[in-house]
């Protein structure tokens, strides 16, 4: 496409090749000084921004800007694939063959010459992981290798969890890890012992509260509550109580750095009750 067609073009089916094409040009000699230096390297922590704020459109409902938000994720796609183009590695056709194909060869059920009869989830879900771990010539390696790698600890933890229960390896219910929890709850107690507070926290204790968040998002997967959501929930709910802190706080002409522990507690307590209707 020519700069002029780049800026005219309106046509839906041809928005993708725009993208592309504006992509190319912004990184060809004479373009963006600025994207023509990024690597894959130097935009990492741009694409994990897009997908978190594609994560907070979809959880918010927030249609309107989800169409935005995932319009800046498609960028780190196209991006990423124009470095890779530039390399002599691979292009966006590439890109999306190999998903493609991959989408193909693990739904036999679907486009295979004979069908298999798997007609639920649980039998769809059992058949994608036969086949990518056949793919992956994975089949004589450990049964969790490289399962969460690169995934941030507690989304790890419930993956790693989920793999182990689909052979047995899991807890009968929800209710019945809950004497787990009180069981490594202790025994971080129990670690706090050999700690003095303000010092260097002991490789038992670290080890200690690990195992406590494990066996938590345990509870979370079991009962089918994504860690992430839930915990992200509660991060909304401190921000929103503590602004109120802060702001009740402020009424009363007290700051933040002056206030005591015990006002901003009785703060605390106030906003809490007033979000669970208790005034």
């Amino acid at each position: 496409m020519t700069d002029q067609e780049m800026m005219e073009c309106a046509a839906p089916e041809q928005q993708l090749e725009r993208l592309r094409a504006i992509m190319h040009r912004l990184r060809a000699p004479g373009g963006c000084p600025w994207d023509a230096e990024q690597t894959h390297e130097s935009i990492i922590s741009n694409l994990i921004e897009e997908v978190y704020e594609v994560v907070d459109t979809i959880k918010r409902k927030d249609h309107k800007h989800l169409e935005e938000e995932l319009g800046d994720l498609l960028l780190q796609v196209v991006f990423h694939s124009e470095i890779a183009e530039g390399a002599g590695h691979f292009d966006m056709n590439d890109v999306a063959g190999g998903i493609s194909e991959k989408l193909i060869r693990r739904h036999p059920h679907v486009f295979g010459d004979n069908a298999n009869n798997v007609d639920d989830t649980d039998g769809v879900l059992n058949q994608w992981d036969a086949i990518k771990r056949q793919e992956k010539g994975s089949e004589e390696k450990p049964y969790l290798h490289g399962v969460g790698d690169g995934l941030p600890g507690m989304l790890k933890a419930a993956k790693l969890q989920k793999k182990a229960g689909k052979v047995g390896f899991d807890w009968k219910n929800a209710k019945s890890i809950l004497a787990k929890v009180r069981e490594e709850l202790e025994e971080v107690e129990e670690a706090f012992e050999n700690y003095q507070e303000g010092g260097e926290v002991p490789d038992e204790l670290e080890a200690e509260i690990g195992d406590l968040l494990f066996v938590s998002v345990n509870v979370a997967r079991k009962l089918g509550v994504d860690p992430e959501v839930a915990i992200d929930r509660t991060n909304h709910k401190f921000l929103s109580r503590f602004g109120k802190l802060e702001a009740r706080l402020k009424a009363k002409g007290i700051s933040l750095q002056d206030a005591t522990m015990e006002q901003m507690d009785a703060e605390w307590n106030q906003a809490r009750d007033e979000d669970q209707g208790r005034v």
